[in-house]
């Protein structure tokens, strides 16, 4: 009898030495240990340009038209929405008819891991495989856990599962889950480019017109001025002042031919 209860002890001091050297690093007071970590992947980004005009303003209610000519209510636009024009923010009560408006929205998706590691460590004080185990912690509270389907126990440096485990014995349970998700973050900008000014009115002036007298020309006197040249002589004499002095020339030229003649034949003829 006295040698059972010694090798019952023996037993219990070796299964939980060797639980004790396997959790050596878990603090002595430790009860349910839980480390979480992430790991994220690269982070993609989403551009949405919107662009409209203003073309209507009552109150908080604004009409835009925007870019493929359709026109969009706003209705109760709050004084919170501002649009940064010349780097200033504008709201509702500060915008105007033919202001152009533009948002961008910047979604950001980062897909990233959950990794959570529970650990606990302590004494069966109770079993009811294969679903639920009560331990006794080290600080000597007790507690429930619930047994997940195909969960380990470390016993000893053996992987047991619910079935193996038996009152007294100190074991150490590590659970490991993996949740995948997505971080979404959304970035608006939103700016806006004021009005032309209308343009300047013209001023109702009438308009003179000087009309500057033309110099007179300078008087000239009878005497100094030219007498314009007749277009056609004028008719002062007859032709036959003109015949009778040709008929005179022809005469003479023939009374000299007659006389040069008589002096050639003179000459000629020997004297006698």
């Amino acid at each position: 009898m006295i040698s059972t209860r010694l090798s019952r002890k023996i037993l219990r001091g070796l299964l939980g030495g060797g639980a004790l050297c396997i959790a050596f690093s878990l603090p002595s007071a430790a009860q349910v240990q839980t480390q979480t970590s992430e790991k994220k992947s690269v982070t993609t980004k989403t551009v949405t340009v919107e662009r409209g005009e203003i073309v209507h303003i009552a109150g908080n209610d604004v009409v835009l038209r925007m870019e493929d000519g359709t026109l969009r209510d706003f209705d109760n636009v709050s004084e919170n929405v501002t649009f940064m024009v010349d780097g200033k923010p504008v709201n509702i009560h500060n915008a105007k008819v033919g202001m152009k408006l533009e948002k961008q929205t910047i979604v950001s998706s980062t897909p990233r891991v959950i990794t959570t590691v529970e650990s606990v460590t302590g004494t069966v004080w109770h079993v009811s495989p294969p679903t639920t185990v009560i331990l006794r912690l080290e600080n000597g509270e007790t507690q429930s856990f619930k047994i997940p389907n195909g969960q380990t126990f470390t016993i000893d440096g053996e992987e047991k599962d619910a079935w193996g485990l038996k009152k007294g014995m100190k074991v150490q349970a590590t659970r490991v889950t993996e949740v995948p998700e997505t971080l979404v973050s959304h970035e608006v900008k939103a700016t806006g480019k004021m009005p032309p000014p209308p343009p300047v009115p013209k001023a109702e002036v009438p308009i003179l017109v000087a009309v500057l007298p033309t110099p007179a020309a300078p008087m000239e006197t009878a005497a100094a001025r030219p007498e314009p040249a007749p277009k056609k002589l004028p008719k002062t004499a007859s032709d036959l002042p003109l015949i009778g002095l040709l008929g005179a020339l022809f005469c003479g030229l023939s009374l000299t031919a007659i006389t040069i003649r008589t002096i050639a034949s003179r000459l000629a003829s020997p004297r006698g």
